[in-house]
């Protein structure tokens, strides 16, 4: 049976002779060790053509491709000017030394984001060592590691260049490779847009591992996934509390990779919805917000004792958000008015009672007997 497994796990792979053990073994939640060349390599699907697109009205832009930006939205590691050179495709560029110019760090910092960047390696990057052929990353927070590789030849239809799938682009690097290799070929501009909330904590109690979501050339490359810990290579490293706020962060590993047209979105966290969430709404929060709706809504009603099926509908609305003292008492009221009316309603204010009348049913607060539902129709509660 587990020579099945194996060789299940195996179909699709690269033979790799240099296979090794690189990094922490399976364990009883992984099938496969970090950087395990053994993991299967995701698969190529040929993204569509590119399209530029426009910059939200409500985003922050980190460079905009000028020397301005840059300077002003830039910085070493240690708060100066970085030594990245501007490129003449309006974009920036590390140098191609061995960590010459030091990973860049945008002066900002923010957390929960909607990211936008665009890549580039140059056509002519030559050399089989995998690992260096354009690496780079893009660190959400400083701390989470979305990989830059030249890997257009890392999937299972071609494995020319060979290397660990959770280290090819569009990985969470270390955790989980993309879903698919949906890279261009060299000397092309790659795109990431990236969704992005991070982990949640309550001192040191982890709430939520945070996620991640990727769109590489328009292609779905990471769904939600839910992080594990902190970047490394070859150990796994737990997640642990960082700030709610980091820079993003661009890798200097000794290659040339091009930036271009980079701005964000600040998300807020759902962690932060009090009101509106079945993961983290607070009782209380929902019932106070329900009733300062309520209390909008009461007040704009400028005949309250109409009985009419519009005030029928008004009122409906009010004691949906809250079913209590006077709201209660003046439904009840103008209802048991109403139903001694004949109905003569226009069919559009016929429609709107049947669903509001269906709607308080399955909360609870209408009878199926009461009747206002017989002279609605008791077929509105189907």
């Amino acid at each position: 049976m587990l020579k099945q497994v194996l060789t299940m796990g195996l179909l699709g792979c690269c033979w790799v002779s240099e296979a090794e053990i690189h990094g922490d073994l399976p364990d009883a939640r992984h099938a496969w060790g970090v950087h395990d060349w053994n993991r299967p390599k995701p698969h190529r699907v040929e993204p569509g053509a590119y399209v530029p697109t426009g910059v939200p009205s409500d985003a922050v832009v980190l460079f905009d491709g000028s020397a301005e930006s840059f300077a002003k939205n830039w910085r070493n590691k240690d708060g100066g000017a970085p030594s990245w050179k501007l490129g003449d495709e309006g974009d920036f560029f590390c140098l191609p030394d061995w960590k010459a110019g030091g990973d860049v760090f945008s002066r900002v910092e923010f957390g929960d984001c909607q990211l936008h960047l665009e890549f580039r390696h140059d056509s002519s990057i030559s050399g089989d060592r995998a690992q260096m052929r354009g690496n780079s990353g893009v660190f959400l927070m400083a701390k989470y590691e979305l990989q830059i590789l030249e890997s257009y030849s890392t999937c299972r239809e071609d494995c020319r260049i060979n290397t660990y799938a959770d280290g090819v682009a569009g990985a969470i690097y270390g955790e989980n490779p993309p879903a698919v290799n949906a890279l261009r070929k060299p000397g092309e501009w790659q795109v990431f847009d990236i969704v992005f909330h991070q982990p949640v904590w309550d001192g040191l109690r982890l709430v939520h591992p945070g996620s991640i979501s990727v769109m590489l050339n328009g292609v779905l490359v990471q769904d939600h996934w839910q992080m594990e810990g902190l970047c490394s290579h070859m150990w796994r490293r737990p997640l642990s509390p960082v700030g709610e706020k980091g820079p993003l962060r661009l890798q200097d590993h000794g290659c040339k990779v091009h930036f271009r047209n980079i701005w964000y979105r600040p998300l807020a966290s759902r962690w932060q919805n009090r009101t509106h969430c079945a993961e983290t709404a607070d009782e209380n929060d929902v019932q106070a917000l329900r009733r300062e709706t309520a209390a909008r809504l009461y007040a704009k009603i400028r005949d309250k004792d109409a009985v009419t099926g519009r005030n029928v509908l008004d009122l409906a609305e009010v004691i949906g958000y809250a079913c209590e003292g006077e709201y209660v008492q003046q439904w009840n009221k103008v209802v048991a008015e109403y139903v001694k009316t004949p109905l003569h309603e226009d069919g559009e204010t016929t429609a709107k009672l049947r669903r509001a009348v269906k709607a308080l049913f399955r909360a609870g607060l209408l009878n199926p007997t009461s009747p206002l539902v017989t002279k609605v129709g008791t077929d509105a509660l189907k």
